[in-house]
């Protein structure tokens, strides 16, 4: 009996040995606190998932009580369909009123986790708090999809994070070199600057097209440019805006855009910069590398099924 009880207990020890390890759900880790449009967190509401100041945006799904709540459970490739979420607030209920952030009450962004396929886009909400907007995946993947809002209730913004899919032969695209500069449509844009982990460091975005320097940029969101930085591997979130705005007397519409970005850690940092010319947004990206960290290795050549893994 005494060899049979120790047997039992043996058993039972080693599963819940295998259970942390292949079967039991992960714990949810430490919300972040947001580093994205220069807020920052702390508001002191008493909800649940805060952290210590100077965690990077867009790493948790959840975060002082607020929580990204998907209802599609995934992304098309090629052609859009609506893709649905709600924010869920610390009293559990979706919210439905938002203090508007350059122009929009909630801004979302999707990337590839290779760091392909951006876009900004900014959904509609129903009465009931379920936002929606048309979204499609350009490939096959695992896509992040951060949201940046800021509840009627808080004095700071969020930006909350989740991985949704989008089915199918996941090929990942090894990150671009860094360049100082990139094109989009015929349009230029040379970068003046360097990121320094820790600190703000300034960042000026020349556009420029067919060799001429642009200087009739027009406000979109409040704004001559919008920069968002996200970090290779864990695509920790910033969103940067720029110093000055138009009308306030001493920022011109162009050919210069100048950020400042804090970005918290060496690594490499994909860059993409939104702007509007000739009543049209275009992006143009970047690969920026911060302190003396070196470019991540390029991925296998060969693809993994990517099933259960992904302007306006």
């Amino acid at each position: 009996m005494a060899g049979y009880a120790l047997g039992l207990a043996a058993v039972f020890a080693a599963a819940l040995g295998a259970g942390k390890v292949v079967g039991g759900p992960e714990p949810v880790p430490p919300a972040a606190a947001h580093d994205g449009g220069g807020h920052a967190d702390g508001d002191g509401d008493g909800g649940h998932d805060s952290v210590a100041p100077g965690v990077p945006g867009g790493l948790q799904v959840a975060q002082d009580g607020y929580r990204l709540a998907p209802v599609s459970g995934g992304l098309p490739v090629g052609e859009a369909a609506p893709f649905r979420f709600r924010i869920v607030g610390p009293d559990g209920s979706p919210v439905t009123h938002y203090t508007p952030t350059h122009e929009k009450e909630l801004h979302l962004i999707a990337v590839r986790r290779d760091l392909t396929g951006f876009q900004h886009v900014h959904p509609t909400m129903a009465a009931d708090g379920t936002w929606s907007v048309p979204l499609a995946a350009d490939a096959p993947g695992q896509y992040r999809i951060f949201t940046d809002f800021r509840p009627a209730a808080r004095a700071e913004a969020l930006t909350l994070g989740v991985d949704v899919p989008a089915r199918g032969d996941y090929r990942p695209a090894p990150l671009p070199a860094p360049e100082r500069t990139a094109t989009v449509d015929g349009y230029t844009v040379a970068l003046t600057g360097d990121l320094v982990p820790g600190t703000a460091s300034k960042l000026t975005l020349r556009v420029s097209r067919d060799g001429r320097p642009v200087t009739d940029l027009q406000p979109y969101l409040a704004a001559y440019g919008h920069l968002v930085a996200l970090r290779d591997g864990d695509l920790a979130y910033l969103h940067v805006h720029p110093d000055g705005e138009p009308g306030d007397g001493r920022t011109a519409p162009g050919p210069d855009i100048t950020f400042y970005a804090e970005v918290p850690s060496a690594g490499a940092y994909r860059l993409f910069l939104d702007f509007q010319h000739a009543g049209k947004v275009r992006t143009a990206a970047f690969t920026a590398v911060a302190g003396d960290a070196e470019l991540p290795p390029a991925p296998p050549a060969a693809g993994h099924d990517g099933d259960g893994h992904s302007h306006d």
